[in-house]
């Protein structure tokens, strides 16, 4: 029925087809631009109801219009302390319900004690935007017929936070922004890092459970996953006793399924093998922040990455580790994406305190430089076979002393992308202090081992605030 429905809409269209997948571009000027918001005040400005050190505002604004026709409307809510100007705004994510988003946690303090702003803006799956049910079958539709990423979750998403901003700056009376941090959790993650790398008004984002350097979930064509990984993932929930959980899970890959295309739709409209294969990745291209280190270091955008070890959404740790070991990152070991209690997921990343506290550890870094962001420890790793035992020594080049230290391991582990990794398990031993910003841990690991991935967790307590941060995952053979 999708597949019909997909191609009732290309049918119709009148576009031309191209040659080869492009990456969308964002144009900026009609990003800024405040005229094409067409704004509706849903709630003026008004203290809120249970805390008058604080107002808000409600409203509904245009995202853009995806493609001729199709305006993408969401909802935006600002909170401001009662008075005064803010010059430092947070950017997230909330709901497409027409209702003023509660804030709470590090937000909720970020706001009330040091007058940073917040704003909030609709960002939901694709099948629950208006039209529902429907948009997302007309997103694949242009998809498949232009190949241009445009018509992708990672465009709509990033270009909402761009807008969100937008309209803040529009509230000129209480938003002046100088510095920007954009946060969110998995389609808001990939909404965050989209935001961060086009548009030069961030100048901060950490993104949470969010694909960093590999796509997430798998491939953005259903059908191009490897074979053994499928077959595995099936023997996987074949194999699941409680049927709530079975249920819960077969729900969550339809979801992702119904926000992408098929090998079946892709070869139906003539695209070629390697269009396939190029679009797995481009489909994501716009928030694959690893491309864009050299941009964003260059214009000083701060970035801190909080990942699951566990998370089939955010693959490649072990690459990003080789290739980018000075990238700010809190790998949670055995941290999952989140999903149901019955399926057992039962360590949420984005759930857990002390990824909270390091929003409130990294904001107050990034605003007012009121506590160091640690730079990412050097890690030096002995395996002794015969022994079966593990040395790890850590040392910070910034010369910074967390005061809680531990190094994690799990031992062959299920590949990226299986079902299986989502719950490889993790165990931990103490690290010491053995010299001047060093630390070091030694355990002994029994069973056979064919690999061994190492990863060290450090919280570091500075001026009110703790900051918790990894290494990068380490794999030993």
């Amino acid at each position: 029925m999708k597949l019909h429905a997909i191609l009732a809409v290309v049918a119709l269209s009148a576009m031309s087809a191209h040659s080869d997948i492009t990456i969308g571009k964002f144009d900026m000027a009609s990003v800024r631009d405040t005229s094409t918001l067409e704004t509706k005040v849903i709630e003026d400005w008004h203290p809120n109801p249970k805390d008058a050190a604080i107002r808000q505002k409600l409203v509904e604004i245009t995202v853009c219009e995806w493609w001729p026709g199709q305006k993408v409307r969401m909802p935006v809510t600002m909170l401001a302390p009662a008075k005064g100007v803010c010059t430092n705004v947070l950017i997230e994510n909330t709901s497409a319900q027409l209702k003023v988003a509660a804030t709470s946690g590090a937000k909720l303090r970020l706001l009330k004690e040091h007058g940073v702003g917040l704003v909030f803006i609709g960002c939901v799956p694709i099948d629950t935007m208006e039209p529902v049910g429907k948009l997302h079958t007309m997103m694949e539709a242009r998809f498949i017929q232009t190949k241009d990423t445009r018509y992708t979750p990672a465009w709509i998403w990033g270009i909402s936070d761009m807008r969100a901003l937008t309209t803040a700056m529009a509230e000129k009376e209480v938003f002046q922004p100088k510095k920007v941090l954009a946060t969110g959790g998995s389609k808001r993650g990939v909404a965050t890092a989209a935001a961060g790398i086009a548009d030069d008004r961030f100048t901060a984002i950490m993104p949470v459970v969010a694909p960093v350097i590999e796509s997430p979930g798998g491939p953005y064509v259903e059908g191009m996953m490897p074979a053994e990984i499928t077959k595995m993932n099936e023997a996987f929930i074949a194999a699941m006793a409680d049927p709530v959980g079975r249920d819960k899970l077969l729900l969550r890959q339809k979801a992702r399924s119904d926000e992408r295309i098929t090998v079946q739709m892709a070869r139906d409209a003539g695209w070629s093998e390697a269009e396939m294969k190029t679009s797995c990745n481009a489909a994501w291209e716009t928030c694959r922040t690893t491309n864009y280190l050299g941009v964003l270091k260059q214009r000083g955008t701060e970035i801190f990455y909080n990942q699951g070890s566990n998370d089939n959404v955010s693959p490649g740790l072990v690459e990003l580790g080789r290739r980018f070991p000075q990238l700010p990152v809190y790998i949670v070991p055995g941290g999952q994406h989140g999903g149901a209690k019955e399926a057992g997921f039962v360590k949420s990343v984005g759930g857990l305190p002390e990824v909270d506290e390091n929003l409130y550890a990294f904001a107050t870094h990034h605003f007012f430089g009121a506590r160091r962001l640690v730079a990412p420890p050097k890690v030096t790793t002995q395996w002794d076979k015969d022994k079966h035992r593990l040395a790890v020594t850590v040392t910070f080049p910034d010369g910074s002393e967390p005061q809680e230290n531990s190094v994690w391991w799990s031992v062959n582990r299920h590949p990226d992308y299986s079902i299986a990794m989502e719950f490889d398990a993790w165990n931990s031993a103490p690290m010491q202090k053995t010299g001047p910003a060093t630390y070091s841990g030694e355990t002994k690991i029994d069973g056979d081992m064919r690999t061994l991935d190492v990863i060290t967790v450090h919280a570091h307590a500075e001026n009110g605030s703790t900051l918790t941060i990894s290494s990068p995952e380490l794999r030993l053979k």
